[in-house]
């Protein structure tokens, strides 16, 4: 399989998802996270790993950010936002994680494939990443077509970054400001 061919497949896929999101979508999403006291992120899999890398981000940008599931993630409270990465929105402990936090009075936001899932009907912010899942070889949608979730998980961690960079600017920070609050323990 020729390696250029497949990547200009991959980064037309990606560019495609990207485009399809509403800037209003986005604008809802970044507003919610502006307006909360602290921020939970929680992913699985590999989304897992691309919601881990937006928290990171967050607590560069001075947002007070925690991973679900860490060690030092303290207790969510009123007002706080618990943001879900999820492909399905059906996976079961993440749904676990939203029906408690909007019982505890927290916001719920949601970044998926499927706006039309239980933690969708739950959230006050969705975003949808046009992202299909390829499970099957028919399903391929050309020569070099990525499988499973790649799509998704890929479209979801640069749609992260793009948002990150958004409130970078937003919230008045800059690479040295962040940069001040990166690791020094490396």
């Amino acid at each position: 399989m020729d390696s250029q061919k497949v990547s200009i497949v991959v980064l037309n896929e990606l560019s495609e998802v990207l485009k399809k999101v509403p800037n209003a979508t986005t604008e809802t999403f970044l507003t919610t996270i502006k307006k909360a006291p602290a921020i939970f992120v929680a992913g699985m899999g590999r989304s897992g790993y691309m919601a881990r890398a937006f928290t990171m981000r967050l607590m560069h940008l001075g947002l007070v950010a925690h991973f679900v599931g860490d060690t030092t993630t303290t207790t969510i409270k009123e007002g706080d936002l618990l943001i879900i990465c999820s492909g399905s929105g059906e996976t079961k402990s993440l749904v676990n994680f939203a029906e408690k936090a909007t019982k505890l009075g927290a916001k719920l936001a949601l970044v998926t494939i499927n706006p039309e899932s239980t933690i969708a009907k739950l959230a006050e912010a969705v975003v949808e990443l046009q992202a299909p899942v390829v499970k099957t070889s028919q399903q391929r949608l050309s020569e070099g077509s990525q499988p499973l979730g790649n799509l998704f998980e890929q479209s979801l961690l640069l749609y992260l970054d793009i948002c990150s960079t958004i409130l970078m600017e937003e919230l008045g920070e800059s690479p040295e400001s962040m940069m001040l609050r990166h690791t020094n323990l490396e």
